[in-house]
């Protein structure tokens, strides 16, 4: 049966198809859907667990025990789960164990521009890299395989283009695997030194065999067309290829990024006037041809950088340009903003009112740093506030503690937040931590986390309650504060950071988008009591704007939460007593 599927929704059914059981995965784009559509087969396990770390070792336990498994993150996912990944190279698997990585090249929804396939090279795993819907489900299916041929974890490496279009696929049925009997062996498992220094060697001889089985493995590809370009490429970037240039030049498409194969490239290499690799991010292919003592051109004309696209490879290497239409009418720019309702916007607008120091983390809030709000310093990595916040003040003391603070999410805290806090309850910080709990995972799309007491298919879970967390973890100063009441934000601000002791906010309303949330009537300005002072333009709301020099609120966008009521000096913004 053939259907048009989504990159991600494919790797899903190809976990499926392969017999997987236990899938365990931390939401991030552009690797979310894998698990939201692996989660719709009742045959397979799905859950999303605290942070990436966990979930690849969730993953390792489960084909530890004999069935195949599956965890899935973002490129800089697989930094968190590095420690695992390292080490399970050595150990090797039981059972399948494939682990979903999706770099972001362009950063559409990311804090770098990483590629993943320097993990795969630097951990001895290899790496399988599909270049359109219907090798993403063969290649989940394949990867399985070599897994369990080569006793080794393989990473299936996506990217943003790859995994959020959509081709043509073809489905199978579910193969239902057995399961392998768990047979103790501390040689191979327990990975004190004296057995880890003895698993290297193996993991180098699985390497070579890797390499070997990549010189004629049919994912790695010649395609023979005109002699005066030949073009080693992969992923995405082999699309862009073919599309600017046919078969007017030759191609080998390389589906296995790790590890590379030399007789074929040498091969290829022979058969064209001059030779050149398409791949985004880092030269990984070009140096490893070069290493082979080839002449080789890549980088010298496509850039490091950022996302490629027909247009750009015609460009630098030229072939066919595709010309679209241009609108008739300039398009305005639209930056990105909080969303009309969003429940973080009142807790930065007290933030910079106050003139705080804000120490910031990884979420949709971290747009908290954009003006009009401006209320963010810094963003580092998911945790990294807390941690930073407790350095900052340490470095400054009392020069800074009456004004830093630490703003964090619900999800991003206990990814890897509380870790964080717990520095700062041991080593004694005057710091302070403000935990926004809008009951959601929110930037990936609204996915479950520990702290909203439901699970992956949105039934009834095990919930953790932040407030006596962090009252276990030490913290006598633990409050809670709507941040749709602004007096109510700026109270708890101004008193915790006068506190002489480590505190806790926690700025707690539900995301203004989930389905459940029972909106207030939206707003409507009563123009003859505007004066255009623009106090309400101070909290970047989209629904509000300025329309022949007086306030204006789209109602459609409205929901009515009355933030920009508290900051109007002449009680402009009235209800229009219709609820949404």
């Amino acid at each position: 049966m053939k259907e048009l599927m989504l990159g991600n929704a494919a790797v899903a059914r190809g976990l499926y198809e392969a017999g997987c059981c236990v899938v365990s995965s931390y939401p991030g784009t552009p690797s979310t859907e894998i698990t939201e559509e692996a989660a719709k087969y009742d045959e397979i396990y799905c859950e999303w667990a605290p942070n990436e770390k966990v979930a690849m070792e969730t993953a390792f336990g489960a084909c530890l025990a004999g069935k195949r498994a599956f965890c899935g993150m973002k490129h800089v996912g697989l930094n968190v789960a590095a420690d695992p990944l390292y080490t399970m190279s050595y150990t090797g698997v039981n059972a399948g164990l494939v682990i979903g990585v999706a770099d972001d090249a362009g950063m559409h929804s990311s804090q770098n521009e990483q590629d993943s396939r320097h993990h795969a090279i630097a951990s001895k795993v290899p790496m399988l890299e599909p270049s359109d819907s219907r090798e993403s489900l063969e290649f989940a299916k394949l990867a399985y395989e070599l897994s369990e041929e080569f006793d080794t974890p393989v990473l299936l490496k996506m990217c943003t283009r790859v995994a959020h279009s959509q081709s043509l696929v073809e489905t199978a049925p579910r193969a239902e695997q057995p399961v392998k009997a768990y047979e103790k062996n501390i040689a191979k498992y327990v990975m004190m030194p004296g057995n880890a220094i003895r698993r290297h060697p193996v993991v180098e001889e699985r390497t070579r065999k890797l390499q070997e089985w990549a010189e004629t493995a049919p994912i790695n590809r010649v395609e023979m067309g005109g002699t005066k370009m030949g073009i080693i490429t992969s992923s995405t970037s082999y699309q862009y290829v073919k599309e600017v240039f046919g078969d007017s030049v030759s191609v080998l498409k390389l589906g296995m990024a790790n590890p590379l194969p030399v007789k074929l490239i040498r091969d290829f290499a022979s058969k064209v006037e001059k030779l050149v690799v398409v791949e985004e991010l880092d030269p990984i292919i070009e140096n490893h041809c070069r290493s082979l003592g080839l002449e080789v051109s890549g980088k010298d004309a496509l850039p490091m950088e950022g996302e490629f696209s027909q247009n750009l490879v015609a460009a630098k290497l030229g072939g066919t340009v595709h010309t679209g239409k241009a609108l008739a009418d300039a398009i305005p720019p639209r930056p990105p903003v909080m969303c009309a309702g969003c429940p973080h916007r009142g807790l930065f607008y007290t933030l910079n009112k106050n003139k705080c120091t804000v120490l910031g983390d990884i979420g949709c809030y971290t747009l908290g740093a954009v003006a009009p709000l401006s209320a963010m310093d810094m963003t580092l990595c998911m945790g990294g506030s807390i941690s930073a916040t407790h350095g900052f003040n340490k470095a400054l003391g009392e020069e800074s503690e009456g004004k830093t603070v630490a703003v964090i999410g619900d999800s991003t805290f206990m990814h890897s937040g509380m870790t964080g806090l717990a520095n700062i309850a041991y080593n004694q910080s005057n710091s302070t931590v403000i935990i926004l709990d809008n009951s959601i995972t929110g930037m990936t799309g609204h996915q479950q986390n520990p702290t909203t007491g439901y699970n992956i298919k949105g039934d009834p879970a095990g919930k953790i309650d932040l407030e006596q967390l962090c009252r276990a973890m030490g913290f006598n100063r633990v409050r809670v504060v709507d941040p749709y009441d602004l007096k109510a934000c700026d109270q708890a601000v101004k008193e915790e950071l006068e506190a002489k002791e480590p505190s806790v906010i926690i700025s707690r309303r539900p995301c203004a988008l989930l389905k459940y949330v029972k909106h207030s009537a939206p707003l409507m300005v009563n123009k003859d009591k505007c004066v255009g002072c623009k106090s309400c333009m101070k909290i970047a709301c989209p629904a509000i704007s300025m329309k022949e020099g007086k306030a204006h609120v789209d109602n459609t966008l409205c929901v009515g939460c009355g933030v920009c009521e508290q900051l109007c000096p002449v009680g402009a913004f009235e209800s229009t007593g219709k609820e949404g």
